[in-house]
């Protein structure tokens, strides 16, 4: 192609034609604010390499896609994060979401089981399965998986501060179910780096949370070698108001230092990085959001064999889970939602995520309704099998927008790489509160955006209903479900083996004082009916409790 010639063509048609168009009286501009071009064309991408850039799907750099024939081969897991009340509870709605088509389980825990306290603690109060559900003990787990084999699912559980404990549950529960836990298939989100960053759900020192990682990634490698030890999780930081941009950048950078924290402890990186996988927001911006899936596995592909010597095509492999944006969804016009969701998960698609969560419409209002969720279990399933659209790998590919987007993604991913170097790393980033303002700085330049209606939501700051009215039902958690939680835990204390818990917490002390691997006491404290808050509440007492600092 004559890209002099082109150029001289564009030229004349902008002369010839955009000139004398008018347009719209708004911004042209992704959701993190770069200028959106009128046309594009082979000039915005003419340093474009296929085989250094894009490649086949299946090999390096893998940009499109990591597996050869995508979904032609089997569509991506459906999932739906659930958990509400107890164990009891939550099993039902698991047993619907399997029936009505569910691929895959992702536990939601209520907000004392995030923070690693019992649901008898004084500050669980009034939060006992309000935002997921309640798991003390491994009789919580076994009930909570009533009736599921636990070698035939594949289960996401959302935890982080005290994700070795739930681990080390979902393991004992296997044990009482006869599973091997080399057969067990799931992931524990587990990225402690995202949460000092964004999220705020944390029981330990910054340093104290990296050992007990690379325990778990050690401890994974023999002992349940199918797992994910980690889902390095870009979705709380996009929540939490982060552009594309950041959300890729910072990210990436904390997966980094993953791999950095298991080399240092002598682990293969062929073998432990293998079993990493990524977890990123799905927001509003169709094109920019399938541009970020593809600007991350070839990223993520580089840096693993360049940076980290990384062998074999597995560590190169950027699994990914996506969900929908919460933060997309609004409480005025909620039926809305259900569209939202829908583009969100198509984008999800068409960047090749292997698995996925669709949010409901209510869930600004309250935990999905049976109806809310089957609805977003359905737009899931419709876009599997009805509009062909995961026919072909990478349907999207070549299209000179968004491989200019892709290239752009990447350019800014590696600026904040560099500033991130300068800093001193992620861990003095976070200590010095560096990506603590970046965030914070996005989302207030996005939140005036809207309210300078720069930036229109439907329902909220235009096309307004005045009066409206929720015609939607919503689901309500019966107060009662607090205190039987409370009551079941006092009693399996109370029946249990005494000295056989106090030993297994002795050992587990023993374990955090010194340099073992603290995961074997884990799973015995688990199988002793130790509860994941006693646990939790000896690790606290070695390793002390985070205090974030005031940054200003």
């Amino acid at each position: 192609m004559d890209l002099d010639a082109l150029k001289r063509d564009l030229e004349l048609w902008k002369d010839r034609s955009v000139h004398k168009a008018r347009d719209r009286d708004q911004v042209f501009a992704t959701l993190s604010g770069n200028t959106i071009n009128t046309l594009y064309t082979p000039l915005d991408i003419q340093d474009l390499d296929y085989q250094r850039d894009l490649g086949f799907p299946g090999e390096y750099p893998f940009t499109r896609g990591i597996h050869a024939n995508m979904y032609r081969g089997r569509q991506w897991t459906m999932r739906q994060f659930s958990g509400f009340g107890t164990a009891e509870e939550t099993n039902q709605r698991y047993h619907f979401l399997l029936g009505k088509g569910q691929t895959g389980l992702s536990v939601a825990f209520d907000f004392p089981t995030l923070m690693g306290y019992d649901s008898d603690h004084p500050r669980s109060l009034g939060e006992v399965g309000r935002c997921g559900v309640a798991i003390d003990s491994l009789e919580d787990m076994e009930t909570l998986f009533r009736g599921i084999p636990l070698d035939k699912v594949s289960t996401s559980m959302t935890i982080n501060g005290p994700a070795c404990t739930l681990l080390a549950l979902y393991v004992a529960a296997a044990e009482k179910q006869g599973v091997d836990s080399k057969s067990l298939r799931g992931t524990i989100q587990n990225d402690m780096l995202k949460e000092y960053m964004a999220q705020h759900a944390w029981c330990f020192p910054i340093e104290a949370s990296l050992r007990i990682i690379t325990d778990i990634m050690e401890y994974g490698l023999t002992e349940v070698p199918q797992w994910n030890t980690i889902s390095i999780s870009g979705y709380h930081i996009r929540e939490a108001g982060s552009t594309a941009a950041q959300e890729l950048a910072f990210t990436l950078a904390n997966g980094f230092t993953y791999v950095e924290r298991g080399i240092a402890r002598g682990l293969p990186v062929d073998e432990f990085a293998s079993r990493l996988s990524f977890f990123w927001d799905v927001h509003l911006d169709f094109f920019e959001e399938i541009a970020k899936f593809r600007a991350a596995r070839r990223i993520w592909a580089r840096e693993m064999k360049e940076r980290f010597g990384a062998t074999r095509r597995e560590p190169m492999l950027l699994r990914t889970h996506a969900q929908t944006a919460g933060v997309s969804l609004t409480a005025q016009q909620p039926e809305n939602n259900i569209v939202r969701t829908a583009i969100e998960a198509l984008a999800a698609v068409l960047g090749g995520t292997q698995s996925l969560h669709t949010n409901s419409m209510d869930e600004t209002w309250a935990l999905p309704t049976d109806k809310a969720v089957q609805i977003a279990l359905r737009t899931q399933q419709v876009i599997a099998h009805e509009h062909n659209v995961s026919e072909t790998v990478d349907p999207l590919g070549g299209s000179y927008y968004v491989e200019e987007l892709t290239n752009r993604l990447e350019k800014e991913a590696y600026a904040y790489f560099d500033r991130i170097k300068k800093i001193g790393g992620v861990v003095k980033g976070l200590e010095d509160g560096w990506f603590q303002r970046e965030i914070q700085a996005s989302a207030r330049r996005y939140q005036d955006e809207v309210e300078a209606k720069q930036r229109i939501i439907v329902g909220v700051n235009d096309l307004v209903i005045e009066n409206e009215k929720l015609e939607i039902p919503l689901l309500t958690i019966d107060p009662a479900l607090e205190q039987q939680q409370v009551a079941r835990v006092q009693r399996l204390r109370a029946t249990r083996d005494a000295a056989k818990a106090d030993r297994a917490l002795e050992a587990l002390k023993r374990a955090c004082d010194g340099d073992q691997n603290i995961m074997p006491s884990l799973v015995e404290c688990a199988r002793c009916y130790v509860t994941q808050g006693e646990m939790i509440g000896v690790m606290r007492g070695v390793f002390g409790e985070y205090h974030e600092p005031v940054f200003i």
